[in-house]
């Protein structure tokens, strides 16, 4: 039985919607999970592209995607989130993941910000094709503290109702700060 945790939900969400040939983002590439599993579903005539701040970051999921043979159809870019909208043009996108906090394994003090968080999901929105989905898993707590959680879920439950459907998950029963699962889904 598959352990349901957010990364195991997130990963259910976004098969169920995208489809060999297909163009996807990760908008926060880490340590490249995300980004190998986007490849393996687009396929070899799909596209990847993937972001993230930090070189190290980037140097990880081009590892893993050379060990698991998917690095022929994805782009890495050192640069922020934020400015995914310079890379694909609107209404072309099936699928954007984000896990916002900090690198796993890295370090705490570079970590996302609510600012470039929230423009990131907005040029998101816009760059979704119909049906498109966006998936969020919102880390928090500890290093990287609350105001971005706070900041995305008010900016979340505002997006409009006509053209969106946001879904806000929980844990209600994990210890501590259990990660958020946010599911997007962009009407026709």
């Amino acid at each position: 039985m598959q352990k349901l945790n957010t990364l195991s939900l997130a990963h259910q969400f976004i098969e169920s919607h995208v489809s060999d040939g297909d163009l996807c983002i990760d908008a926060t590439a880490g340590r490249g999970y995300d980004t190998a599993f986007l490849a393996r579903l687009v396929g070899k005539t799909g596209k990847v592209l993937a972001f993230d701040i930090q070189q190290e970051a980037l140097d990880s999921t081009a590892s893993l995607l050379r060990e698991q043979g998917l690095h022929e159809n994805v782009t890495l870019y050192l640069d922020s989130h934020a400015n995914m909208a310079q890379y694909a043009a609107y209404g072309t996108v099936s699928c954007i993941t984000f896990n916002f906090g900090y690198l796993p394994g890295g370090d705490h003090h570079i970590c996302t910000h609510a600012e470039s968080s929230i423009a990131a999901i907005e040029a998101g929105l816009l760059l979704l094709k119909e049906n498109g989905v966006m998936s969020l898993c919102i880390y928090y707590g500890g290093d990287s503290g609350f105001e971005e959680k706070n900041a995305l879920i008010d900016y979340l439950k505002a997006i409009d109702s006509r053209k969106y459907t946001v879904l806000i998950t929980e844990f209600a029963n994990r210890p501590n700060n259990p990660p958020i699962p946010v599911f997007i889904y962009k009407r026709t």
